[in-house]
């Protein structure tokens, strides 16, 4: 089982992550989306695609664009279509 965690808390735990350049994708259903606030800032990779960002909120500490995921990515990154990975200090592991 992987997962994520920041300030204690778990974000996100699966069997079933995908890994891309290194980081882990958790499919939606295993991140606690309660956790994620939208961010309006976007990344674009030649290889996947525009990623949008997610603040993560846990009680009142915030880490800032810490989540993304590639809502329409190109064809070559499909298998990882809304699936969230994370980074800035969340452990995922």
């Amino acid at each position: 089982m992987v997962s994520a965690v920041w300030n204690d808390t778990t974000i996100a735990a699966s069997d079933e992550t995908i890994v891309v350049e290194g980081n882990h994708y958790f499919p939606p259903s295993a991140v606690n989306q309660d956790l994620l606030e939208a961010s309006a800032h976007t990344s674009v990779c030649p290889i996947k695609g525009t990623a949008r960002y997610f603040h993560i909120r846990v009680g009142t500490a915030l880490n800032a664009d810490a989540a993304w995921s590639y809502p329409d990515p190109n064809p070559v990154a499909e298998a990882i279509r809304d699936y969230i990975a994370f980074w800035k200090g969340v452990e995922v592991g």
